[in-house]
């Protein structure tokens, strides 16, 4: 019995160890890529546990479903997402004591809280690398522009918008690059919490408008 008490207790501290961890919780994440990489970014707000906007490049564990997940994403903009098991997210900082490498999740068509249906259940997903880990502030602010990131470095890239302000939006953006161009961030004036449009985008990259595919995901609640 004894024994039974202390695997208990131990059982109870690393629970209570996991929880006093601010940014331990559930950390839904948008899903987009192809074949030509595969990216998660933490759906962020201002507040604990998910003050954080990070964009990670990932993988399947499993060889055939990962092959299958990019099939089905490869050159579309509909909305996928991942509803992971609870961890740290902390443990995704690039100077992280124990980093995260990978998590068990299931993959969502759809939003996981709205209405998304699941098509792969507990998944492993694993982190290959950490694009973005930025810590967000709580104050308002207001900024003139909006800058974008560049995900993947192929044909087949995704702009993200950098969170600067409060309220702001979230906005990842799919489009088709040229061979061999740039992959620095671009930035244009911002309309309030409006997306912009095709035309606007595609000038500052200095594409036709017809290279932009879509928006993946534009959401602005939970930055306000």
């Amino acid at each position: 019995m004894r024994a039974v008490a202390v695997t208990l207790a131990l059982a109870l501290a690393a629970g209570g160890a996991a929880a006093a961890d601010a940014t331990y919780g559930e950390h839904g994440m948008a899903l987009f890529g192809g074949k030509q990489g595969l990216y998660a970014s933490h759906l962020p707000m201002f507040h604990a546990p998910h003050a954080y906007q990070v964009i990670l490049q990932v993988h399947v564990a499993d060889a055939a479903t990962d092959a299958a997940l990019r099939k089905r994403l490869d050159g579309k903009t509909a909305l996928w997402t991942i509803a992971p098991e609870k961890f740290e997210l902390s443990r995704l900082a690039p100077s992280a004591a124990v980093p995260l490498r990978q998590f068990k999740a299931d993959l969502v068509k759809g939003h996981f809280e709205q209405g998304g249906a699941t098509q792969f259940a507990a998944a492993t997903v694993v982190v290959d690398k950490v694009l973005m880990f930025r810590q967000l502030s709580p104050a308002q602010k207001t900024s003139a522009d909006a800058s974008y990131v560049q995900i993947g470095s192929g044909n087949q890239r995704y702009l993200v918008k950098r969170i600067d302000s409060r309220p702001d939006f979230d906005h990842i953006v799919a489009y088709t690059a040229a061979s061999g161009a740039s992959t620095a961030a671009i930035t244009l004036r911002k309309q309030a919490l409006q997306q912009p449009d095709a035309q606007a985008l595609a000038a500052a990259l200095h594409v036709p408008a017809g290279a932009i595919r879509g928006t993946v995901y534009f959401y602005t609640e939970d930055l306000k």
